[in-house]
């Protein structure tokens, strides 16, 4: 199995206030850099932990499609970043014996660019399509006959000396990923066969990625300290792998240190104020100017963002939904409420008016 890049995609990370954040599920600089030495991502089915309904669904049809000699039906994969739809393409490039060529939506902006791709592809290779929901409309157009009946139809010529072309396609299978599927339009995402939302990774699966990660970084990772590391990641692999690495960065220097436990990687975290929810500085921040300043909400995120800093947006993307999924915040009409878990979790007076 080979893999083929085309496009250049650079790496999606928010800055906050000048610093990229440790707990950001984009991909970091550092990540894109492939070193052959370092490379965490699982290999086949057996490496990939978690997702176990995905992987059922996927080896059925991998199997089913090796016996009968035909293409995997194309397959749409969405939700939060960092949780495997780069890597699952991947695997299932190497189950098949194809090659994988992966690209991102932003980097086909034109129709040849495209074209192209789709005109040099293989019988049953996999055009891996990152961002999705971001193609242009042209792209996505040209995408329909070239998903359900293998073809391009293209026109030549203008005017009067207009014409259209078909040419013919092999048989292929495109992947998708995207972390918005509201943005697809309905008539590209009815042609996909397959779709499937990757959901957040439990503390097991999170436990056993850790501990694989480790033993190929060539870090003695105890039982406790895996889990550690676990309970901090906010159920995100791509996150565990980052501070996995702090981790092994501050053991590295710490010399005396044999075996990575539970106390060296609170002591590491605690470097980068990583706290044992999984918060870190800009998460606590929002959460003490809400309940300080507002006696817990409601308060607009206008307000929020004007106060701290921050574009409403990066806050609303990329900070409030892990705080919202933990239960520590909450969203409502009149604006944002911290709820009693997060008052409790911060140490707050329980005088203070809350809402929960």
């Amino acid at each position: 199995m080979a893999i083929v890049s085309s496009g250049s995609k650079k790496p999606s990370s928010y800055n906050l206030n000048g610093k990229t954040r440790l707990l950001d599920p984009k991909r970091l600089e550092e990540e894109t850099k492939k070193r052959k030495d370092d490379s965490l991502r699982p290999q086949s089915w057996n490496d990939f932990v978690g997702q176990s309904e995905l992987k059922e669904v996927l080896s059925i049809s991998v199997k089913a499609s090796l016996s009968r000699k035909e293409a995997l039906d194309h397959v749409l994969l969405y939700g939060p970043p960092g949780l495997g739809k780069t890597t699952m393409a991947l695997v299932l490039a190497r189950e098949l014996g194809v090659k994988c060529r992966i690209t991102s939506a932003p980097a086909l902006e034109r129709p040849r660019d495209i074209i192209g791709l789709l005109l040099n592809l293989k019988p049953h290779e996999l055009l891996f399509v990152d961002e999705i929901h971001r193609l242009s409309k042209v792209a996505q157009e040209l995408l329909y006959p070239a998903l359900e009946d293998f073809r391009l139809d293209l026109t030549v010529g203008k005017g009067a000396t207009a014409r259209t072309r078909e040419i013919d396609l092999p048989r292929f299978t495109l992947i998708g990923a995207t972390t918005s599927p509201a943005l697809i339009s309905s008539p590209l995402r009815d042609r996909f066969g397959i779709t499937h939302r990757l959901n957040f990774y439990q503390l097991d699966d999170l436990q056993k990625i850790i501990q694989r990660a480790a033993d190929l970084l060539g870090l003695r990772l105890s039982t406790e300290g895996s889990m550690e590391i676990a309970r901090r990641c906010r159920g995100t692999p791509r996150i565990a792998n980052r501070l996995l690495r702090r981790v092994r960065d501050f053991a590295t220097v710490e010399d005396r240190i044999q075996v990575v436990d539970k106390d060296i990687v609170n002591k590491s975290l605690k470097l980068h104020q990583v706290d044992e929810c999984g918060l870190d500085q800009t998460d606590r921040r929002l959460l003490s100017f809400i309940i300080e300043a507002h006696d817990s909400g409601p308060v607009g995120l206008e307000t929020i963002a004007a106060a701290l800093g921050e574009e409403s947006l990066t806050l609303e993307t990329v900070v409030e939904p892990f705080l919202l999924q933990i239960g520590f915040l909450k969203r409502t009409p009149r604006g944002r409420i911290v709820t009693s878990a997060a008052i409790d979790h911060l140490n707050f007076d329980r005088s203070t008016r809350i809402s929960s």
